[in-house]
């Protein structure tokens, strides 16, 4: 699979945003990727050493709009983290 399909985008919240200061940054990764597909795409996109990557499959959440239901999407997040010492500048993209 390609670097370009497996890495979606970054993840920024406030929690990631904090967790970059400690050489974990947070990415939404397409459905089907393995850990080490995921860090081989890091790798190669960013040229960084990446030390864990721990994934998350979040669940599709319930949402109202008036008196229709539906539902948002589901996605998978990678947390990663680096070799120390390195860095990512993704907040400022």
């Amino acid at each position: 699979m390609a670097n370009l399909f497996i890495i979606k985008k970054p993840f920024i919240t406030e929690k990631t945003a904090a967790m970059s200061a400690q050489g974990k940054y947070t990415f939404v990764v397409a459905g089907d990727t393995t850990k080490s597909e995921v860090k081989k795409a890091i790798e190669a996109e960013y040229k960084v050493h990446v030390t864990q990557v721990h994934v998350i499959n979040t669940r599709p959440k319930e949402r109202r709009r008036g008196r229709v239901m539906g539902m948002r999407p589901s996605f998978k997040k990678a947390t990663v983290t680096l070799k120390k010492g390195e860095k990512l500048d993704i907040l400022s993209q």
